[in-house]
């Protein structure tokens, strides 16, 4: 078990390949609370987390034949992993939301006093960013997670998502300035603060005001009463 417990992700995947469960725990317990963590960052909610992190690793089993190693570490193949899940769970809770609202409103609610502190603010900003980060392209995501989120270099990253190192790099510098941009809208949409006031209605015009705008067009007009 001492040997197991210092050998690498890749000698122990080999093992994993011919169905040793103890090797395969031995790998859930190394690299789960960093998945978990991955989840976290992306999911406001630690349950969803939860079960983004147990679908990864039953991913991992599930494909062992297939998984890509890197630098005999297997950590970058589940963050990528992670990113897939965290996309198909996005979409399914937007089709839940919209068959949410679909249904008849709820009946109104008690008055309830509105307060904004800092702290709203910040789980504001940090909905933005993760809005903005959803929306990424997936290869952009990938290439974030991997380089900026969890410091892998571009040797590795360029290896667990099968690209040239310098599509890497141009991708990693696209895809910081997507993802200002698309936090900058996410935080705009998400206080109507920041947007541009709504015109108030017009009030409608009195007979005498209507009657001096049509004296004014016929004037214009060349016309006269």
């Amino acid at each position: 078990m001492g040997a197991q417990m210092i050998a690498s992700d890749g000698m122990l995947w080999r093992q994993v390949v011919n169905g040793d469960g103890d090797a395969f725990g031995v790998v859930f317990d190394r690299h789960h609370e960093r998945v978990l963590r991955h989840a976290l960052r992306l999911l406001s909610m630690h349950p969803a987390a939860e079960d983004i992190t147990a679908m990864v690793f039953y991913e991992a089993w599930r494909r062992r034949m297939h998984v890509r190693m890197v630098d005999e570490s297997i950590l970058p193949w589940l963050l990528v992993t992670a990113n897939n899940l965290i996309r198909n769970h996005v979409r399914q809770q937007r089709r839940y939301r919209h068959f949410l609202s679909q249904l008849p409103p709820p009946a109104p609610a008690g008055d309830v006093a509105e307060e904004v502190s800092d702290a709203d603010e910040r789980l504001g900003e940090l909905a933005s960013l993760r809005e903005a980060f959803r929306r990424l392209r997936p290869l952009d995501r990938d290439v974030l997670t991997l380089g900026v989120v969890e410091g892998v270099s571009i040797r590795e990253a360029a290896s667990v998502l099968a690209v040239a190192e310098g599509t890497v790099k141009s991708r990693l510098s696209r895809a910081k300035q997507s993802l200002g941009s698309l936090y900058e809208e996410a935080a705009l949409l998400g206080r109507p603060g920041r947007l541009p006031p709504t015109p108030a209605p017009t009030a409608p015009t009195t007979a005498t005001e209507d009657d001096d705008h049509t004296s004014a067009g016929q004037t214009m007009n060349g016309r006269s009463t």
